[in-house]
């Protein structure tokens, strides 16, 4: 019997399994073959506020932990997932489709936001200020309480670790809502959590459909913040449902990416890079380098070293560990398939030639296409698939027009042996993330967000730590007047 099968559909609250009030659920698929391999709980607002009331009851007692004790916590957090990296690896690409050596890796990555969150855990403090010596003035940095986790599909280990690990380091109690789609990993997560000694309260959560315990947990008088990842859409409903209570929210909202690359780059090493970029989990990361610029000297060349790179990937389940997994739903394939159809509709130009697929299960190959126009919509929106739109440009001011041609700003990619040129490239387009010559550079100690409709705020490096903790001023007055 598989993992999955044994995930049971009830909640995770105060450290135990809790069936939802209404008893309903919802199917947890395999996108590989479209099979449903567990059914997980379809919580509600109750069930949503019997979490938050369970962790603002637990909240107290956290806050008095001491901060050492909070970083031993969460390293024997992080020995207990690496000891079970396989059970959760596999779980995660039974949950998500993704190649198995992917899971491997995100799985690595959750226990190295642990371990570094760990470390941070007693090195968050306040300062004194001078104001003059007939008083003292300092500042106390105290966690917000309760903090809300909305978790996307994409990713849903990884993302959930790297907003959790920060919050439990400050000092707070969580509450997690995973995707309806996704959602077995947290729960195994949550109960692993319990077993390496998480007090009951501290770590819950609640399964269910988003505009039903997502909205209710965004919406919640209780929580002192939120964290949500996902798209713009919903992430205007979670701000709406936020700012009733004027809720600090950090949002991931996607991105359009672009990978700039000037004549003078190693074209072989650009060309794997870009295919990385926008294959990598089905192109279904929020920093996908979905849009290649390319200089006009060098489009033709490595557009066809990209296009042979691509077409030799392989797909297939994640369990067989493939190249491409399959996207993620039947739902999301027809939104991805659809703008396939955009592309060719526009008068772009596909430059991939047709291949089989896998019989069952969502698959799509890498799609690339040329001759794209900046006002094209495929150049312009997310697609969140293995969909790669190449556009040619003369010199630095025509790319970085291209690079800002979108409504959203995460990645760039910059590729060229002209740091002069990098750094001025880097200093001139409109984006939160930068990277030069190494696409997906970076990890748990550099901070990461975006800018436009890409998202608010900063996740991961210490940075991170200030969405999940408060600045309390204290004055006084020394001596008699």
């Amino acid at each position: 019997m598989s993992t999955a099968t044994r995930i049971t559909a009830e909640h995770h609250i105060d450290g135990d399994r809790v069936p939802p009030r209404e008893r309903r659920t919802i199917p947890v698929e395999d996108p590989s073959t479209g099979e449903t391999i567990a059914r997980v709980a379809r919580g509600d607002a109750a069930d949503v506020d019997l979490a938050v009331r369970t962790a603002r009851a637990r909240a107290d007692k956290t806050r008095q932990t001491a901060p050492v004790e909070r970083g031993r916590l969460l390293r024997a957090l992080a020995r207990a997932l690496d000891e079970a990296s396989g059970e959760f690896a596999l779980l995660e690409t039974l949950d998500t489709g993704k190649p198995l050596s992917l899971a491997r890796s995100e799985i690595a990555g959750c226990v190295g936001y642990l371990d570094y969150y760990a470390g941070a855990a007693d090195k968050m403090h306040g300062e004194t200020i001078p104001i003059g010596q007939a008083s003292l003035a300092y500042t106390v940095s105290e966690p917000v309480g309760v903090t809300a986790h909305i978790v996307p599909w994409n990713a849903p280990l990884s993302m959930l670790c790297r907003s959790v690990a920060p919050a439990l380091a400050a000092g707070n109690t969580a509450v997690v809502k995973p995707a309806e789609q996704t959602p077995l990993t947290a729960l195994r997560f949550a109960e692993l959590a319990a077993a390496a000694g998480c007090p009951p309260g501290t770590l819950n959560v609640v399964t269910g459909l988003g505009e039903e315990a997502g909205h209710a947990l965004a919406a919640h008088p209780g929580i002192g913040s939120l964290t949500f990842t996902g798209s713009v859409a919903t992430g205007r409903s979670v701000l709406r449902a936020a700012a009733e209570h004027i809720t600090p929210v950090v949002t991931e909202l996607g991105g359009k990416s672009p990978q700039i690359v000037f004549a003078d780059a190693d074209l072989d090493d650009v060309a794997a890079q870009v295919v990385t970029g926008f294959t990598a989990n089905t192109g279904q990361y929020c920093d996908a380098g979905s849009r290649l610029l390319a200089d006009r000297r060098i489009h033709d060349e490595l557009v066809a070293r990209i296009v042979e790179r691509a077409s030799a990937l392989t797909l297939g389940p994640g369990e067989r560990d493939p190249d491409l997994g399959p996207l993620i739903s039947a739902e999301h394939h027809r939104r991805v398939s659809g703008y396939v159809e955009k592309g060719h509709d526009e008068g772009a130009n596909l430059a991939t030639a047709a291949r089989e697929l896998p019989g069952r299960g969502y698959f799509l190959a890498p799609t690339v296409f040329t001759g794209v126009t900046p006002g094209m919509r495929i150049a312009r929106e997310e697609i969140f698939g293995p969909v790669l739109t190449v556009l040619a440009f003369d010199d630095e001011d025509h790319a970085a027009e291209l690079a800002d041609a979108t409504d959203y700003g995460l990645g760039v990619g910059i590729h060229t042996r002209d740091i002069d040129r990098a750094l001025r490239m880097a200093n001139r387009v409109n984006a939160g993330y930068v990277m030069i010559n190494d696409y997906f550079a970076g990890g748990v100690a550099v901070p990461f967000g975006g800018t436009k409709l890409s998202g608010t705020g900063r996740e991961r490096g210490l940075i991170a730590l200030d969405s999940y903790r408060t600045l309390k001023t204290v004055v006084a007055r020394i001596g008699s007047r």
